[in-house]
């Protein structure tokens, strides 16, 4: 366990939020039930002759410099012993909900993920041990390891959960916010990604500390508005509370990558139609209603785009949406390109006051 701070002094939380982050998460669900693969680099993914992708991998795959997202063909390259599991969804959700009863025993929760939670535990007596009690609970109940990070907010905490990944346990203290935010990369920073990142390199920006130390009017030139709001959160200092409810979600969709390029009229119009009432499911079972539906389009080429439809009355049935995204892909996909990936989704999401039945769209 790391701590932040002097700990002899006496701390006053104004927040005190906890973050945790299981460790290889669906990895080491696999090894709940198959122990003889444990010691070995493992991931759980695609098949690579089949575009697969890494999910997750095994500490000792990591050490070979594989990782999530990963082409699963490229991992092979990398350890031709590799082991590749499927995702056990059943067993992976299971975990996970075991893992959030637990937390909510603590305090408020905000779930992230099937694996990530923040959770406010500023009712709390002694935060500062509480960190290591959650980890160890965890552990016991669950047989799961996980990593976690308590803090003053949000943001301090995400970081501090995966300072000592696997296995930390980091507790940066009231007022030691900047300081153990220093020395570690901007890119750390919620919000900053590799296009900011390197706007800030540009400048001779690299670590937190300095993005905290950097002169305000130079980061306005490149940053205009977002400056002062950077430069916040490279002192540590981050206002968002734990939300309990995590509220209405923006979209609800379903994508699929082919194997193989595809070209063939008829299996893509399939594909939109089983997604499309995939997507509507997914919409009835949330008790909610969609006004617009988004077709993601990806050619042979990597290309990438989106269209959409608005309607004014809300609806959640298959009909519509399987309507709407044909429709789309009808418009917007030239007879005989060969497609890589499709995707169908729902937004402009709203609560159902009343089912809609359909619209009759002709043959447009």
């Amino acid at each position: 366990m790391s701590v932040i701070g002097d700990l002899s002094a006496a701390q006053v939380w104004p927040q005190a939020v906890l973050h945790l982050d299981m460790d290889a998460f669906y990895v080491n669900v696999h090894l709940l039930d198959q122990a003889e693969d444990r010691g070995v680099p493992l991931v759980v993914g695609g098949r690579p002759h089949e575009r697969g992708v890494v999910s997750s991998a095994s500490y000792e795959a990591r050490q070979l410099g594989i990782h999530s997202a990963m082409p699963t063909s490229t991992a092979v390259r990398l350890c031709p012993t590799l082991k590749i599991v499927p995702a056990n969804w059943p067993r992976i959700r299971e975990c996970s909900r075991q893992v959030m009863d637990i937390l909510h025993a603590y305090g408020p929760l905000e779930q992230m993920s099937v694996d990530e939670a923040y959770v406010d535990v500023s009712e709390q007596v002694d935060v500062a041990a509480l960190a290591r009690t959650v980890q160890e609970a965890v552990l016991q109940q669950t047989r799961l390891p996980a990593s976690v990070g308590l803090a003053t907010s949000k943001l301090v905490a995400k970081v501090a959960s995966d300072h000592e990944k696997p296995q930390g346990c980091t507790i940066v203290l009231p007022g030691a916010e900047a300081a153990f935010l220093a020395p570690l990369p901007a890119r750390v920073i919620w919000g900053i990604g590799p296009r900011t990142a390197e706007k800030l390199a540009q400048m001779g920006i690299m670590t937190c500390g300095q993005l905290a130390a950097a002169e305000l009017a130079s980061l306005y030139h490149q940053f205009g508005r977002q400056a002062e709001d950077l430069q916040r959160r490279a002192r540590g200092i981050d206002n968002r509370p734990v939300v309990a409810e995590a509220g209405l979600p923006k979209s609800i969709s379903q994508e699929w990558t082919f194997n193989q390029d595809v070209n063939d009229a008829a299996l893509l119009r399939a594909q939109v139609q089983r997604m499309a009432e995939k997507v509507a499911t997914a919409v009835q079972r949330h008790g909610l209603v969609a006004h617009t539906v988004r077709v993601k389009f990806r050619w042979a080429d990597f290309t990438t785009f989106t269209r959409q439809k608005t309607v004014e009355v809300g609806f959640d049935d298959a009909e519509t949406i399987t309507r709407l995204a044909l429709a789309i892909w009808e418009e917007h996909w030239p007879a005989g390109k060969r497609m890589r990936l499709i995707g169908v989704a729902a937004t402009g999401l709203a609560a159902a006051q009343g089912r809609q039945l359909g619209f009759d769209f002709g043959s447009r």
